[in-house]
């Protein structure tokens, strides 16, 4: 059975809308002053050590558009990479390497989870993230926490009457302030 990893940009307040410049936001693209080379480096290595990534439909046009043409080793390896697309878009998914998850998305998820032998990242992806939350089906989450406090926005962590219990498995310093913060779920 796989791991499920959500990696995400996170805001000191929770927040993790339109870290990379997606539109509607009023803060949008808040990361990017943040991402030198070595928060790069990071997230390529987060790349090449899963098998798959499972994106909702919204942060897979997203994707699709921003890395389909991009060239190098990185993009390589996000554009080669199966994708697996939770949507209930009536659109068909033509970026290379991308399925569809029919149904129900939770269940669509669990058999992924038991069929997948490595991990699968979860990349924003709000909504989807919420409900796999919810359903007990993340294992890890690696948390790339940028030093600003937005003030508004969509969080990580939806209001909700149930609590996660999270372990810190790792954490790492950038000199820029940035924290890359790993934690497994209890």
């Amino acid at each position: 059975m796989a791991d499920l990893i959500v990696t995400e940009f996170i805001s000191l307040d929770g927040v993790m809308e339109a870290p990379g410049g997606e539109p509607g936001y009023v803060h949008t693209g808040w990361a990017g002053p943040y991402m030198g080379e070595e928060q790069v480096e990071l997230k390529f290595a987060q790349a090449q050590a899963v098998g798959s990534h499972l994106l909702g439909r919204v942060t897979y046009e997203s994707f699709a558009a921003g890395w389909s043409g991009r060239e190098g080793s990185f993009a390589e390896r996000i554009n080669s990479m199966p994708k697996y697309v939770v949507t209930g878009s009536p659109e068909e998914v033509t970026w290379t390497n991308s399925t569809a998850l029919a149904g129900d998305p939770i269940a669509a998820v669990r058999e992924l989870k038991e069929a997948e032998s490595k991990s699968v990242l979860v990349v924003g992806s709000r909504t989807l993230v919420h409900s796999l939350l919810a359903a007990g089906l993340v294992d890890e989450l690696q948390l790339m926490v940028i030093p600003v406090a937005l003030g508004s926005g969509a969080r990580l962590f939806p209001a909700s009457e149930h609590k996660v219990e999270l372990r810190l498995t790792e954490s790492r310093r950038f000199a820029n302030g940035v924290l890359e913060n790993t934690y497994r779920v209890v």
